[in-house]
């Protein structure tokens, strides 16, 4: 066999996106053709198979749980950037120093954060090299960031910590600070960060194993691969792990219109929960 790519039908091409909607609930648009052959290719090559159709069999009958999963893995895009939105992290600055000096609970030192749909880990250790440098009061709280992605090979590359110095490209140099030089051009995230950050591989469409309650949850660039319905499921679900008065932040192409109930716009793309949400309201 050549290890070129293999034609894909009109018939196979609905059936991949039925299967990824089933297994992974992502609602694959047709401009995605390209990228179904692209990635699914050199699977179905290696499998030593002849069609997509075959390949789609074979995730039907014979297929092991690694191989579901490479397939889910395959059709993920992830695209991220330390301080992506950077006005989130001004917010979530300002939100959690309001917690932090709360004289009215000098008790409290409990802070927890999920990052839904982390890719590469880029979100997540932004969160925490930003609100350490903001409150380093916080090195004594008991504080931790979820990070969490159904793209089990992303995770792998985000627990490392480990990235292109190149990849801090267009920050400031008081950003570019807050990381390590590790040599060979790359550039590490500093223990007393990277070790507030637990990567887990999940799946938004089954089971959720966490109680919350999260003070913030960033739910970004992650819905879009998802139909209405979808999307209002998914948000009713986080909406509910949310402490009162939480916010939740979502990619500049999202809203939460269709759950507008349940939060209230106070930012762009920036919603607190309603349970108990303050007088704040949209910028």
């Amino acid at each position: 066999m050549d290890s070129g790519e293999i034609s894909l039908s009109d018939r196979e091409f609905e059936a991949v996106r039925n299967k990824v909607y089933e297994l992974a609930g992502i609602s694959m648009s047709d401009a995605k053709r390209t990228l179904v052959v692209s990635r699914l290719s050199k699977i179905v090559r290696r499998l030593n198979l002849d069609t997509f159709t075959a390949y789609l069999d074979h995730l039907d009958r014979n297929a092991t749980p690694d191989e579901i999963q490479e397939f889910i893995n395959a059709l993920t895009t992830n695209l991220t950037r330390f301080f992506r939105e950077d006005h989130h992290f001004a917010d979530l600055n300002d939100y959690i120093g309001s917690i932090v000096n709360n004289p009215a609970n000098p008790n409290r030192s409990r802070l927890r954060i999920w990052s839904a749909g982390c890719s590469t880990g880029q979100e997540p250790y932004t969160i925490a090299l930003s609100l350490l440098n903001a409150h380093p009061a916080l090195k004594k709280w008991d504080f931790k960031i979820l990070a969490t992605d159904i793209d089990t090979n992303v995770l792998e590359k985000a627990k490392t910590g480990i990235y292109k110095a190149g990849d801090l490209s267009g920050l400031s140099q008081e950003r570019m600070n807050m990381f390590e030089r590790a040599g060979d051009g790359t550039v590490k995230i500093p223990e007393h960060a990277r070790s507030l950050v637990t990567f887990k591989p999940l799946n938004l469409m089954e089971g959720w194993p966490m109680r919350g309650p999260f003070d913030a949850i960033f739910c970004r660039n992650v819905a879009i691969y998802f139909n209405k319905p979808t999307q209002e499921k998914m948000f009713t679900r986080m909406g509910e792990l949310l402490a009162p008065n939480a916010f939740m932040y979502i990619g500049h192409s999202e809203n939460l219109n269709s759950v507008a109930d349940k939060f209230k716009l106070v930012g762009k793309t920036i919603y607190q929960n309603k349970l108990g949400s303050s007088s704040r309201s949209a910028a």
